[in-house]
């Protein structure tokens, strides 16, 4: 796999490209153009040197929370790739924050970058409450190494709490499009992820394997998952999310899995591929209840 590993090592970073509603990169200034209807209310530190952009749709009293997590093949971790798709989920009337974490490239190694997943999701529930928001779910979505922290965190959130200064949050759904979730598969890319080769550190990597944590029997069961990956990747092979869906039907998770015709690694998560498979799959889910739905447009 040393070949797709160094696929996906030079295009995951794709992630990190501007795109459409967005133009900040880790540590800039200008503010993304936002739609009518959301309230940007700027990029904050939910720890030291992991900012997160938050959106808050206006005129609403409650809410899901939605996290996003990019990805960067464990190297990087630029948020600015994902501001366009930050900015459609808004104005579907969902709180969105749009974070970063640890990454190799400054030294994040595992279980760091989970960690910070974790506390980026405590974060954002707390941020919504304070701006007098009633949370009514909270989902996790993740691309391509951005999905496989966020398969760790929604899969095993006691294992990878560490130190966080908000209160803990319960994570209820995990988006993961074209996620690089089986990290033995990637050969030498994933040592960057976990600072070692696998043989120096088994149970580490076994530990951040989310297969392992997705087929654990008396683990957690009942997270709702949708799992994205474009039909026409070639960085990272459908079966990677064909794959990890059977290992979480086997664990118990409902899963809905959508390979989307013509759509690439560095295009699946773009506002007209991904953004209305998302909210349509989020609404679905939230139809039992008054208080989880949110605003159609």
């Amino acid at each position: 796999m040393g070949v797709l590993a160094v696929a996906a090592l030079a295009v995951s970073a794709a992630c990190g490209s501007s795109v459409a509603g967005g133009s900040r990169g880790n540590g800039g200034s200008d503010e993304p153009t936002v739609a009518a209807g959301v309230h940007l209310s700027g990029t904050q530190n939910y720890l030291p040197a992991r900012a997160a952009d938050v959106y808050l749709p206006s005129g609403r009293t409650a809410a899901p929370v939605v996290v996003l997590v990019p990805g960067g093949a464990w190297q990087t971790a630029d948020r600015s790739g994902l501001s366009g798709l930050s900015e459609y989920l808004a104005t579907a009337g969902l709180v969105v924050v749009n974070t970063t974490h640890r990454a190799a490239a400054d030294g994040g190694t595992f279980p760091g970058p989970v960690q910070d997943v974790t506390c980026s999701v405590n974060f954002a529930v707390q941020r919504a409450r304070e701006a007098g928001l009633a949370v009514t779910s909270v989902v996790l979505l993740g691309h391509s190494s951005g999905a496989h922290l966020a398969a760790l965190a929604a899969l095993a959130p006691e294992r990878f709490q560490g130190k966080c200064p908000y209160p803990r949050a319960s994570i209820d759904a995990l988006v993961g499009m074209a996620g690089s979730y089986d990290v033995e598969r990637l050969d030498f890319l994933a040592e960057s992820f976990f600072g070692t080769a696998r043989e120096d550190a088994p149970q580490a990597w076994t530990e951040g394997n989310p297969l392992t944590w997705a087929r654990r029997a008396g683990g957690r069961q009942g997270l709702r998952v949708l799992l994205l990956h474009g039909s026409d990747d070639t960085d990272l092979p459908t079966d990677f999310t064909t794959d990890f869906a059977t290992a979480l039907r086997a664990g118990g998770h409902p899963v809905r899995v959508e390979i989307v015709p013509g759509a690439t690694h560095q295009s699946i998560y773009l506002p007209p591929v991904s953004g209305a498979r998302v909210v349509s799959w989020l609404r679905r889910g939230s139809a039992g209840t008054a208080q989880g739905r949110f605003s159609r447009r």
